[in-house]
């Protein structure tokens, strides 16, 4: 019995369950995905037009990243204080909209909503980085394969939540919001003392790959099963106990890997100390086999994150007499602090290396940070300006089918946040590249699926939405990784609020100026072409000028809407490549010498 307790309270404390525990929260986190499925009845019940359900949706991206104070609280307080703010602006946020929209309050102005939508979606801002920093700092070695996964059941939580409101079979659709508001925060409550840092670097064994290994293809399962799920659902007329099946299944499979932690606990054998020693991650090892004053200051600054807790080495905390005259010794342990103190303290002077510990302010400093920025806002930007305009596109084209293609584009960007991560490890790791250069392939491959679409060819819509979802959705597993390993993981909460800022901000001018001022253009000639073969051209002026003043009216159809932003925006995607291979370029020793011992 005693030896159960034990096994119980490792298995409660260990990394792998921080990191499936944050896995499960991220899967009912991205309610930002489900604004579309609640936007018609807010704009049914309060009766707004179009543009005002815009603001709102306007003010739920910006909840939805920007998130600084979030990333601010995570240098100051415990994780769980992070979960119980997210718990509290959701509930509220959403809460009081749901009670607007059922009229059990009176009607709010429009600006009052945007304001709660902003703090209620803001709150999955907070259940963000309280799993990303826990998850991170738990596998310093394996951040990419981290990132990516959370990241990517972000991205698949709006198609899990709409399997799970399927089987609940709500009332009304007012009902969605309030799920919305509870739901998540339900979710984080109940993981709220598991998910937390686990600072222990000697738990890293072989066994690891081959549990990152399982859920990848737990995450394909997954991915598979939700396109057959799908196409099920829109080509025949399932009963309620079928769809009720579909998403207890669902449920079993997201559950599945909590088997990961299970089998390394209660069913591997336990470990003598001389082999927990050589179990012990790259970069640890690394660096106790090296000379430590002979080291190079790159190498140096790769495993500080480790050399932290030490600040003399272990060889010499105890020092044997028998090697020599104990003046001796002692001389060399005081040369050796001082050398130290002189070495930490030139580094306070001069700012952090890369691979330390920046806080913002520092990052912001370099130059490598705002290039990384400037490719997320080019690149991510590009890609969620195709995705926000996807019911445009399909309209344009005669094609009625568009939650088929939202769903493709939110399995793909699932896939993109996934795949993303293990290809940037394989590039790191067997090839010793910066991480970076995964990202201007991802950048390279979404220019070309852009040019497609500009070219007209068949598939145009299926292969713009795969290529553009999959590689937005891998932006932000591999440049947020990228960014853990350049600046530290000390501060990665708030490095990471600050870089999600970029897709919307990149969003604003392609898909707010450019995409809209093109899709108007073309709207307006095609408006007056009509307009000349059906009225006179003594009726011309008055008839466009008030079509010109109505913006329903103004249709756009056609593959000349969106072929010539898509030409604009493969361009962009090729010129954010070009800058994600500088910073490659900048840092290609550093990610020689970061994963050196890896490729050995």
């Amino acid at each position: 019995m005693v030896r159960v307790h034990e096994k119980v309270k490792e298995f409660v404390r260990h990394r792998w369950v921080v990191f499936v525990c944050a896995m499960w929260d991220m899967s009912f986190a991205g309610t930002s995905y489900m604004f579309g499925s609640i936007s018609p009845v807010i704009k049914s019940s309060m009766g707004f037009n179009q543009k005002q359900v815009a603001f709102l949706s306007v003010a739920k991206d910006l909840g939805d990243n920007v998130g600084l104070l979030a990333g601010k609280f995570s240098q100051l307080y415990p994780i769980s204080t992070l979960i119980l703010v997210g718990v509290f602006q959701n509930v509220l946020g959403y809460g009081l909209v749901w009670l607007v929209v059922t009229h059990r309050l009176p009607a709010f102005p429009l600006w009052l909503l945007c304001i709660l939508i902003f703090v209620g979606q803001n709150g999955s801002t907070y259940y963000n980085t309280a799993a990303l920093v826990s998850s991170v700092q738990s596998f310093p070695e394996s951040r990419g394969h981290v990132v990516g996964i959370l990241k990517g059941f972000v991205g698949l939580s709006g198609a899990i939540w709409t399997q799970i409101i399927a089987m609940m079979k709500l009332p009304d659709q007012a009902s969605l919001i309030f799920i919305i508001a509870v739901g998540p925060a339900m979710v984080s409550l109940a993981l709220i003392f598991i998910i937390r840092p686990v600072h222990s670097y000697k738990q890293s064994r072989a066994s690891d790959e081959s549990g990152f290994m399982f859920i990848y293809s737990i995450c394909l399962l997954l991915a598979a099963y939700m396109t057959g799920v799908l196409l099920l659902e829109n080509v025949l007329h399932l009963d309620q106990t079928i769809i009720s099946m579909f998403a207890f299944i669902l449920i079993i499979l997201i559950l599945l890997p909590i088997i990961v932690p299970i089998l390394l606990v209660f069913f591997s054998g336990p470990q003598s100390a001389d082999q927990e020693a050589l179990l012990e991650p790259p970069l640890l090892q690394g660096t106790k086999s090296k000379n430590v004053i002979g080291e190079s200051s790159s190498t140096a600054r790769v495993t500080k994150h480790v050399e932290n807790e030490k600040s003399i080495p272990p060889n010499l905390e105890v020092l044997p007499l028998s090697e020599g005259p104990r003046d001796m010794f002692q001389i060399q342990a005081r040369l050796w602090q001082a050398l130290t103190n002189a070495l930490r303290k030139i580094n306070l002077k001069n700012g952090p290396r890369r691979g330390e510990d920046f806080t913002l302010s520092q990052a912001m400093a370099q130059g490598d940070f705002w290039v990384m920025f400037f490719s997320l806002v080019m690149g991510a930007g590009s890609g969620l300006t195709i995705i926000n305009n996807m019911g445009q596109i399909c309209q344009s084209l005669g094609d009625n089918n568009v939650n088929v293609y939202v769903s493709v584009i939110s399995i793909s960007n699932f896939l993109g946040r996934v795949g993303g991560g293990y290809f940037s490890e394989v590039i790191v790791r067997n090839f010793g590249y910066p991480r970076l250069v995964a990202l201007a392939v991802i950048q390279a491959m979404m220019s070309l699926g852009l040019f497609y679409y500009m070219v007209g060819l068949v598939g145009q819509v299926y292969v713009v939405g795969i290529l553009n979802g999959f590689g937005y959705g891998a932006h932000w597993s591999i440049a947020l990784a990228a960014a853990s390993e350049l600046f530290g993981v000390k501060n990665f909460g708030t490095l990471y609020n600050f870089l999600t800022m970029a897709s919307p901000a990149g969003s604003l001018f392609l898909s707010g100026f450019v995409a809209s001022t093109i899709y108007d253009y073309y709207a307006e000639q095609q408006a007056k072409h009509r307009m000349m073969q059906t009225f006179e051209v003594s009726n011309l002026a008055i008839s466009y000028h008030v079509i010109a003043n109505n913006s329903e009216v103004l249709l756009c159809e056609g593959n000349i809407c969106f072929s010539l932003t898509c030409g604009i925006l493969a361009l962009v995607c090729l010129f954010a490549a070009s800058l994600s291979l500088v910073i490659a370029h900048r840092t290609r020793r550093f990610y020689a010498q970061l994963y050196e011992e890896s490729r050995r």
